[in-house]
């Protein structure tokens, strides 16, 4: 199980890692539809009691796993941004650039493409997935952008929501489409600082002041 174990957080009960840590590799080798909780059981070591006594069924399941990965890349974030402050151009790239980092790990787009895969049939599957994960993602980086807004480092005619959702699909752009499709090579990873680097720049372009924009390195 050690494609997923990075993805998921150490801080919670052992038992509960190991479902989720099944329940990962199962849906990404599977697909959601063909997974039982009898087979979660078994590959986690643990009856169907304790299952259920974490996951009222498969759904939660699957969406405590996206929850999970979100929290902890959020927290790693959060880590990263720790410490002396920076300018806004230089955080967002380092923003970037670990977003990028994490969307493009081999299980994150494996579960991209479980939810791609089975969003029609489970259309309340993918409403869970999409409000765990880009969502909660977008309304993070919205809340930090605001509180950078409120140090002055925004000017406050600026959206930060407008911002956040800008920054974000910026990122996603051409690399993120063909990762999904499995058609990214391993040398691309030396791109990703450059890609990071274009999106901050576009979108302090966007809502910077002027003054502001040419202060964080901009013509």
């Amino acid at each position: 199980m050690s494609a997923a174990i990075d993805l998921l957080s150490e801080h919670q009960s052992p038992k509960r890692r190991a479902i989720l840590l099944a329940a990962a590799e199962l849906f990404m080798a599977d697909g959601y539809a063909t997974v039982a909780m009898d087979a979660v059981a078994r590959a986690a070591g643990v009856s169907k009691a304790t299952l259920y006594a974490h996951f009222t069924g498969k759904e939660a399941l699957f969406e405590a796993i996206v929850v999970d990965g979100c929290a902890t890349m959020r927290l790693r974030a959060e880590a990263l941004l720790a410490g002396a402050p920076r300018p806004l151009r230089q955080a967002l790239e380092e923003l970037g650039l670990h977003w990028l980092r994490f969307m493009l790990r081999p299980e994150v787009r494996a579960l991209h493409r479980v939810m791609i895969a089975e969003s029609g049939r489970f259309p309340a599957l993918a409403h869970s997935f999409y409000a765990a994960g880009p969502l909660a993602m977008q309304q993070w980086l919205a809340a930090w952008l605001a509180a950078a807004q409120a140090r002055g480092a925004l000017p406050p005619t600026a959206d930060p929501e407008l911002a956040a959702e800008q920054f974000l699909s910026l990122l996603r752009g051409d690399l993120f489409v063909r990762a999904k499709l499995g058609l990214v090579r391993p040398d691309e990873e030396a791109s990703l600082p450059a890609l990071a680097a274009r999106a901050a720049e576009a979108v302090l372009r966007l809502h910077a002041a002027p003054q502001q924009a040419r202060a964080d390195g901009f013509a």
